[in-house]
């Protein structure tokens, strides 16, 4: 763990306890902990915060995709899921983040089994569609969702518009599919 000021969450101290043999990284900046997780253990640490009486965190606000492709400063990894919880009880909101790392160039990034995270939907139902969305807009898969499909785009969409590689002009689908107005039906 990193940052003495971030150790002072109760949280991390709980995590770190609880999966001894886990590497994390924590961060706590403008006063919002961060816990940076491996992909393959995200969801048993996500399961061990919602469940554990002194984490208690029983609500997942949001469910977001980053691309940190051109960032100014070096990144673990291109694309990380950031996971919103609450813990209503004591009013204390905790942030986790997984980096995933595509293992093909861009231009096969599609189906890249590496941009696959472990979904929290059994967990927190709140999670569907969120998920759901990161994947739409990112490419990102969540193993074991149970409805992983767009969401925002048509479903033979063929990119994922908010991946920075994406051109913001688009790449000629709006040219490519017919206006439909009322008199069309």
């Amino acid at each position: 763990m990193a940052n003495t000021k971030a150790l002072e969450h109760p949280t991390f101290k709980r995590v770190k306890a609880a999966f001894p043999s886990s590497k994390f990284q924590a961060v706590e900046y403008r006063d919002q902990a961060t816990l940076i997780v491996e992909p393959k253990d995200l969801h048993r640490v996500m399961k061990f915060l919602r469940d554990d009486e002194e984490c208690a965190y029983n609500f997942l606000s949001d469910v977001a995709g980053i691309d940190y492709l051109g960032y100014p400063s070096k990144m673990p990894a291109r694309f990380a899921v950031s996971y919103n919880l609450c813990a209503y009880s004591r009013d204390d909101r905790f942030f986790v983040k997984v980096y995933l790392e595509p293992s093909v160039p861009t231009e096969g990034i599609e189906n890249d089994p590496a941009l696959v995270v472990d979904s929290v939907c059994d967990l927190w139902s709140s999670a569907e569609w969120s998920e759901r969305e990161v994947f739409d807009m990112f490419g990102i898969r969540f193993a074991n969702h149970p409805d992983l499909r767009r969401i925002l785009m048509w479903e033979d969409y063929p990119a994922h518009p908010l991946r920075k590689d994406y051109p913001l002009r688009g790449r000629g689908e709006r040219e490519s599919y017919r206006v439909v107005d009322r008199t069309s039906s």
